[in-house]
């Protein structure tokens, strides 16, 4: 691997068996998008990246697993979110029902409560939620 500028990292979920699930559906290809809260990015007063840029995947043991670059970033309501987005998610949902659930189950879970600062966070139909496409360009491990 030639020497490069250190990638911000592609953090998907908590380190652990979700991020290990997630990290594999990326590395063979079933999950090329990702959705975040929108809250999240202003809770940590993180601006949204933007299509083109490269991160690096991160798996729970903290390495670099491979380099992704985003090809498309939406900002949308949770209620407009269609089955293409889910099918793409890459974690086995057949449904938008059955994303949103696997979602609000994450959202509305102890660390992400924590991370935004309100025990008592949930999502809605409104909830604006950041949805981002990527492939991947460099398998690193």
């Amino acid at each position: 691997m030639e020497n490069r500028e250190p990638l911000k990292p592609l953090l998907l979920a908590y380190p652990g068996p979700l991020r290990d699930c997630l990290v594999a559906a990326v590395l063979s290809g079933e999950k090329v998008c990702t959705s975040g809260l929108l809250a999240e990015f202003e809770a940590e007063r993180e601006e949204l990246p933007p299509v083109g840029e490269r991160s690096a995947l991160i798996d729970s043991a903290g390495r670099e697993v491979a380099v992704v670059e985003l090809t498309e970033v939406r900002v949308v309501p949770l209620g407009s979110v269609g089955l293409r987005h889910a099918l793409d998610e890459g974690e086995g949902y057949a449904s938008v029902a059955e994303w949103r659930a696997g979602q609000e189950e994450f959202w509305h879970g102890e660390e992400m409560r924590e991370a935004l600062g309100d025990p008592l966070f949930t999502v809605d139909d409104s909830t604006m939620i950041v949805a981002e496409r990527f492939r991947v360009v460099e398998r690193l491990a």
